[in-house]
């Protein structure tokens, strides 16, 4: 009866977000490779792409298992992407105003940085010189999600993806709940 109830209540939802804006922290040693960066050391940078993202919640509205794929043009301007899949709860939840945070498996890849002039290789990334894509695996990868409610079905979302102290990214686009959302 229980999972009944948390069936009816929950609410799947599929998100399309742009992304964004990456930021090094302390700077980047391949800043000079970045074409859309916004500051001489790299510290802030445009992405041009988007996220795809597919939500099943398994317990009312607190806790859900998120895909996440992503494709992007990366800091050097070359063809980039991820695939997420992470459990994910909720912080909290007030009105119009939510927040999620989630955590799992992430494989990151990039078009390989090796051949462009003057790349200083900072040995966060795997695969060969010589290979057509890096890539970098973490078990850990996780997010933070704030929605907005907009109508009974679409939210305006923002993504959080705290990779400190190398790489903080943000995104923002909208969700589509699968169902009228009755957790209100």
């Amino acid at each position: 009866m229980l999972f009944q109830q948390a069936a009816i209540a929950q609410s799947d939802n599929i998100g399309l977000k742009f992304f964004g804006l990456s930021i090094h922290p302390q700077g980047d040693e391949n800043a000079k490779l970045m074409p859309r960066r916004l500051d001489e050391k790299g510290v802030l940078v445009i992405n041009l792409g988007g996220m795809l993202s597919y939500e099943k919640f398994f317990y009312k509205d607190a806790f859900s298992v998120k895909a996440v794929q992503g494709l992007y043009s990366d800091c050097a301007a070359r063809l980039g992407g991820f695939s997420h899949i992470g459990l994910r709860g909720k912080i909290f939840k007030s009105g119009k105003h939510s927040l999620y945070g989630g955590i799992g498996p992430t494989l990151v890849y990039r078009r390989n940085w090796h051949d462009l002039p003057g790349y200083q290789d900072p040995a966060y990334f795997d695969g060969k010189p010589y290979a057509t894509w890096q890539y970098k695996f973490l078990w850990y990868g996780g997010e933070f999600e704030y929605a907005y409610r907009l109508t009974e079905r679409f939210s305006f979302a923002s993504t959080f993806i705290p990779g400190y102290p190398k790489l903080i990214s943000f995104s923002f686009g909208i969700k589509y709940m699968t169902k009228p959302n009755n957790n209100k």
